[in-house]
């Protein structure tokens, strides 16, 4: 009876601890996407973005070093969504677009 007592005790548990690790997942996530939104936009007076030849709008870039269909979406240093913007590590406190995109392109890894 005792050893009945204790598996159901382990099951539940296991099944809060779950619950939790995951709750604290979500938790976890959600302030670091609040802080991309409030990040401001990078601008072309920005040193770092005149350096490295950012431009918003990939598709209208006449720097030669461009690879058609790089952009920001798809660089290893970009970590916003594929629209809209969101934060560059080659950026520190400034949101890119989405479709922009500069020298220091690196495809994402698969």
């Amino acid at each position: 009876m005792s050893n009945e007592k204790e598996v159901e005790s382990r099951r539940r548990f296991l099944k809060v601890a779950a619950g939790t690790a995951a709750m604290a997942a979500v938790m976890g996530g959600m302030p670091r996407y609040a802080r991309a939104a409030d990040l401001p936009p990078l601008t072309d007076a920005d040193p770092t973005a005149k350096a490295l030849g950012y431009v918003e709008d990939a598709s209208k870039t006449t720097n030669p070093k461009h690879v058609a269909g790089a952009d920001c979406s798809n660089c290893q240093f970009y970590s916003g969504g594929p629209t809209g913007r969101g934060p560059c590590q080659l950026f520190p406190g400034k949101s890119v677009n989405a479709k922009g995109w500069c020298v220091s392109h690196a495809a994402k890894k698969a």
